[in-house]
């Protein structure tokens, strides 16, 4: 298993030898440093703790200081191993994008951009009401919500609200191009969140 942290930058297009045009997102990618190795023996699972970027010494607590090992990471994260997986990680390692290579499929991991209260029609797509027909301000409106016989709205109906924010995984995502020197991973396609948004990327 192979992971990795990072930050999303920007998007663009990736032109292969052959010719071919690939639109990619461009993830500053590590290096991390593995602070931790969980075992099943002594801590009931297998994990693997790493921490990314670096962090102001006064804003590390001291809860922190311990699980970092002295050092002052922006970032920890554990990665859970399957009882198959082998691990050769030991405290201290540097893990950086030389782990990947083109082809790998990736798992990545991020939050999506948040946009605030929204709509039934930006939020769940719904058609609004008709232009017509003696209808006046009701082109965007959800329309009922109970419904015949009930006398109370039912758990899930699709209603305004906060959009975005939420954590999203995406699989089947491939490497296209890496760059060891500039820690820059180039993957295939677009990924959730903004610019700077922390992504957790794996591959099996």
């Amino acid at each position: 298993m192979k992971f990795i942290l990072g930050k999303k930058e920007n998007m663009a297009e990736y032109f292969s030898p052959d010719g071919k045009v690939f639109p990619v997102t461009i993830v500053s990618a590590g290096p991390v440093t593995v602070t931790r190795v969980f075992e099943k023996s002594k801590d009931g699972y297998n994990a693997v703790q790493i921490g990314f970027g670096t962090k102001k010494e006064y804003k590390i607590t001291k809860g922190e200081k311990g699980a970092m090992k002295g050092g002052s990471y922006e970032v920890l994260k554990e990665f859970r191993l399957k009882d198959s997986d082998k691990n050769d990680a030991k405290e201290g390692d540097i893990i950086d994008v030389s782990v990947f290579s083109p082809g790998d499929k990736l798992q990545v991991t991020s939050v999506s951009k948040g946009k605030g209260f929204q709509g039934v029609v930006k939020r769940h797509g719904f058609h609004g009401g008709p232009r017509s027909h003696g209808q006046k301000h009701s082109e965007r409106e959800p329309g009922s919500i109970g419904g015949g016989l009930r006398t109370r709205v039912p758990k899930g109906m699709r209603m305004a609200g906060r959009m975005g924010g939420d954590k999203i995984t995406q699989k089947n995502l491939e490497v296209i191009f890496l760059e060891k020197e500039n820690n820059i991973l180039l993957v295939k396609g677009s990924l959730p969140g903004r610019r700077g948004t922390l992504v957790e990327i794996v591959s099996r």
